[in-house]
């Protein structure tokens, strides 16, 4: 017995042979049971989420961070509690303390995306199969939100480590105007993005015209938005720029007013001229995704009596809207010529030969 007190109480790196064998029982225990556990945790989350049973919303962000835990964040726990059993030098103790400490807060920095993204995805549930905004705006907000979290998490770890952050802080701050005054362009954009992002002006997928460009938003991007033109090519803008133009969001038309003019022969006897607005309502009305509004003589040109014609298209589809609006022409065109009235013909200019 006194043989086996005597190996215990032999010194080793600093520490008895007991020492070290209950440090050792510690770390293995503790990074046995909480993969365990972990892994438990997360199997069970798994068979959840593939019968799609409703959970509360504590319990689903509880087992999340469960899951997103990582093994080197349970190993510097292990780690942790074994050390408190041994005594080293300043110096080893300042290494594992900077270890433990850097270790932990990456994993606060980790479990505080995973709840960003939990409420993004739980937004995007919420609102449908595909929520364009918030496809829009995901990548802004992710990548605000990271800033913002991991250089918090830096800031406390130094804290942590018994650095002194407040003058620190003070540099930043100094520097920080010094930066921003020479990046004051791409800041502009940044702050921009997050206007988009939160206040939602346009989302990916509508159609825009600012200035005098016109094209489908394909990517909203942290400096800089870019559309698809009409014509084909893409047209790259910042975001700074765009929301110092008056931008045309016609992706938020729900319908469509169109207003065309009529023109007809000065020689049309008046019996006829009292006819042509209900020919005109007819053939609108008869269309599904019309809403007709007017239809009157309202002008004498130099060449025509003048007829203004006003409807309003139910959907904003601009392909509907052409197929309705040529279906239109023609039946005008057909009708006037079966009660045998004819279009103005504009006079030939003088000289013209």
């Amino acid at each position: 017995m006194s043989a086996w007190r005597e190996f215990l109480s032999i010194q080793i790196f600093w520490n008895s042979v007991g020492a070290w064998a209950i440090a050792l029982t510690a770390f293995l225990v503790v990074f046995t049971v909480l993969p365990l556990i972990k892994g438990f945790i997360s199997s069970r989350r798994r068979k959840w989420l593939q019968a799609g049973r409703e959970l509360p919303v504590a319990i689903q962000v509880a087992t999340l961070l469960v899951d997103k835990t990582s093994r080197l964040f349970l190993l510097t726990i292990a780690l942790y509690l074994a050390v408190r059993q041994l005594v080293f030098p300043s110096h080893v103790q300042l290494g594992f303390k900077i270890a433990i400490v850097v270790t932990f807060w990456m994993q606060v920095g980790i479990w505080a995306m995973t709840v960003v993204r939990f409420a993004i995805d739980r937004r995007g549930r919420k609102s449908g199969s595909s929520d364009p905004a918030l496809a829009g705006s995901i990548d802004i907000i992710v990548f605000a939100a990271g800033l913002i979290i991991w250089t918090m998490a830096f800031l406390l770890a130094l804290d942590n480590l018994g650095v002194q952050i407040k003058p620190l802080l003070a540099g930043l701050g100094i520097s920080g105007i010094a930066v921003a005054l020479a990046v004051q362009t791409i800041l502009g954009d940044l702050l921009a993005s997050l206007s988009i992002a939160l206040d939602k002006p346009f989302t990916v997928g509508d159609a825009l015209a600012v200035d005098t460009f016109t094209g489908t938003v394909e990517h909203i991007g942290v400096k800089s938005t870019r559309l698809r033109a009409t014509s084909g090519e893409q047209i790259i803008m910042s975001n700074a720029d765009i929301l110092k133009s008056r931008v045309r969001n016609y992706g938020r038309m729900r319908e469509r007013r169109t207003a065309f003019n009529v023109n007809v022969d000065f020689d049309t006897p008046p019996e006829k001229l009292k006819q042509i607005p209900g020919i005109v309502k007819e053939i609108v009305t008869s269309q599904e995704q019309t809403r007709f509004e007017r239809c009157h003589l309202l002008n004498y040109s130099n060449s025509a009596l003048q007829y203004e014609v006003v409807f309003w298209m139910t959907t904003a589809d601009y392909g509907m809207y052409a197929d309705v609006q040529q279906y239109i022409n023609i039946a005008i065109l057909e009708r006037l010529r079966e009660i045998d009235v004819k279009f103005a013909v504009a006079p030939t200019p003088a000289g013209a030969k």
